[in-house]
């Protein structure tokens, strides 16, 4: 696969705090469309955790090292968005996604990368899931209660 197309293998990394209220990002390129962290792995050998770690720290200015990042060993396949399909290389309309949680105190400061998001809120669990434009992510949400180690 040539180096100028996406991996179509991603994490999906829901942060969230001990009450269980999830960061969510508005994209720059879509405005309105909220999500969790989100990126796809930089090389066909990129650890997953790796990928994970990176696309934190670049998306919100979080090292993961200083918090409980959890492989939930949960992975979803998916169409991947006719939108963003020409990142990927011809023929390629699936992408493999495994989440992670990450838990950390509401204190925590968080900064975007002003290229890939316009905003980011606080939200108690239900309203993150509504909000979510992705059903992976609101579904990787509602699911906290029962993965989260707190």
């Amino acid at each position: 696969m040539s180096s100028t197309y996406k991996i179509p293998e991603s994490v999906l990394v829901v942060i969230y705090t001990p009450e269980l209220d999830v960061l969510l990002l508005e994209r720059a390129d879509k405005p309105g469309f909220w999500q969790s962290v989100t990126g796809s792995k930089d090389t066909l050998d990129e650890a997953l955790e790796v990928t994970a770690q990176r696309e934190v720290m670049e998306e919100t200015g979080i090292d993961t090292r200083s918090h409980l990042l959890s492989n939930w060993q949960l992975a979803n396949v998916y169409e991947i968005y006719p939108t963003w399909r020409h990142r990927y290389a011809p023929g390629v309309t699936q992408n493999k996604e495994y989440v992670f949680g990450l838990c950390v105190p509401r204190s925590t400061s968080v900064t975007l990368a002003p290229r890939e998001h316009l905003g980011y809120q606080w939200l108690p669990l239900q309203e993150a899931a509504d909000l979510c434009f992705s059903a992976s992510n609101a579904e990787a949400i509602l699911q906290l209660p029962q993965r989260c180690k707190i």
